[in-house]
């Protein structure tokens, strides 16, 4: 069993093939699954990775080995996957993805019933605990493998609130991610659209640039087409097509909180009063935005699960991830097609540019997320609360701290000697100097 205890992170178990995590450990992993759900039936689906059909056997294996049947849906987005497991009924599911990561990695995206996500909060150590022992009861049957397919009503429910979108000129850039496979029959849907297609051939060696539409470097390519298109959007999926990224007319990235805001106020058109979730790092213009259409903005700390779990709780109409996640209520998950949908019927509603959207939003001077290689987090996290403590503070995720003029959040990673700093001001007179008093006991950020 190759296996590295580090491949269970907040949200998912990923890992390096075969260093990190071996065919073995996903057989041990899939017999844990089971005996910690109880799960009769389960769901499951893979992406475009190379290791992805050996990986998934190996899963299947543990699990049908422990007595559950399994539900294979194939090669699917995560979002699809998410769908899936709500309309099958299914018990709970595993999607065997490494998201965003480069095509080295894989791992498993787990889910009770309904989609409902288990991270290291809900189960993922308990599961690693069972893998790890590997003591797994004989079952007196094996499970049995059947095969669905979701696409259609996955398609179709990314379409449904379509509405009038009009001739619009937009470059998709797939990244050889998962979506590529399923893109060609959304836009079939959309004559109208007048799409340039880059890297729709999903590839799990990513030949082009890495499927991660955060990331600047990944983003050449698309930068460079929209311009020599001279088309009105550009797009661009992660991996898995969990997270889409979105460039104005002009060639510059906009941020996942500022779409987020569009697409908030577009849904609160039809069904004000209601609660939106946001990432606890976006900007104060995302509150803003959300209230200024009668919404109820609700901050929610970084992660998946947890703004999942706080979406059903605040029954929350909208979540946005500045990671470019973004949540719909229907069956809790995200869908970056859902976004792109949305996104082009505000431009179509509207008659303006992305750009053109966005200005409002752009109020505020604010940072990217600044990392710091720190052995003692807690140690850090303390300092500052001295330092700051004539601010409003909260610890809904790591330190928040607030004052009128200006806030910072300061969050540890879970799986690296890192903290996380995220900030805004009202100036960029005022930024600068609030972000020299923070260097000034976190010491210098990472540059890379």
């Amino acid at each position: 069993m190759t296996y590295s205890p580090s491949i269970f992170r907040s949200y998912d178990i990923r890992g390096i093939v075969p260093d990190e995590l071996d065919l073995e450990t996903a057989e041990k992993i899939g017999h844990a699954f089971v005996l910690f759900t109880k799960a009769k039936t389960i769901l499951v689906g893979r992406d475009m990775r190379v290791t992805g059909p050996s990986m998934e056997t190996a899963l299947i294996k543990g699990l049908t080995s422990q007595g559950a049947n399994v539900i294979k849906v194939g090669m699917v987005t995560t979002p699809m996957f998410y769908y899936s497991v709500w309309h099958s009924g299914a018990d709970a599911g595993v999607m065997v993805s490494a998201s965003h990561n480069p095509g080295k990695y894989n791992g498993f995206k787990m889910t009770l019933a309904q989609a409902v996500p288990i991270s290291k909060d809900t189960g993922l150590l308990e599961i690693r605990a069972l893998a790890e022992k590997g003591d797994f009861p004989v079952s007196e049957t094996v499970g049995t493998i059947s095969e669905a397919d979701y696409a259609d009503g996955y398609l179709d429910y990314v379409l449904k609130e379509a509405g009038p979108i009009g001739k619009i000129k937009i470059v998709i850039d797939s990244g050889n991610g998962m979506c590529g496979k399923f893109l060609p029959q959304l836009l079939e849907k959309l004559p109208q659209l007048e799409v340039t297609r880059m890297y729709f051939e999903p590839d799990g060696n990513f030949p082009n640039h890495e499927a991660d539409p955060l990331k600047e470097s990944n983003l050449v390519d698309l930068r460079k087409m929209l311009l020599t298109e001279k088309a009105q959007l550009g797009v661009a999926f992660d991996g898995d097509g969990d997270r889409v990224g979105f460039m104005d007319e002009k060639g510059v990235p906009v941020t996942g909180d500022f779409i987020g805001s569009l697409i908030a106020q577009e849904l609160l058109k039809v069904r004000p009063g209601s609660k939106i979730l946001y990432d606890l790092r976006s900007s104060w213009a995302t509150k803003d935005a959300i209230e200024q259409f009668g919404g109820i903005a609700v901050p929610e700390r970084v992660g998946h699960s947890f703004i999942k779990a706080a979406m059903r709780r605040e029954k929350a109409i909208f979540a946005a991830e500045l990671s470019s996640h973004f949540f719909f209520d229907e069956y809790y998950a995200e869908s970056g097609m859902r976004a792109m949908i949305l996104v082009l019927r505000i431009m179509s509603e509207t008659k303006k540019t992305l750009s053109e959207l966005v200005a409002p939003l752009r109020k505020y001077a604010k940072t990217p997320e600044i990392n710091f290689i720190i052995q003692d987090k807690e140690a850090a996290i303390e300092e500052a609360r001295k330092r700051f403590a004539d601010g409003k503070q909260n610890e809904l995720d790591g330190l928040f701290v607030e004052y009128s003029d200006w806030w910072f959040n300061l969050r540890p990673s879970g799986t690296e000697p890192l903290l996380r700093l995220n900030m805004e001001a009202k100036t960029q007179e005022l930024l600068e100097q609030k972000k020299q008093e923070l260097y000034s006991f976190l010491g210098q950020p990472v540059t890379h």
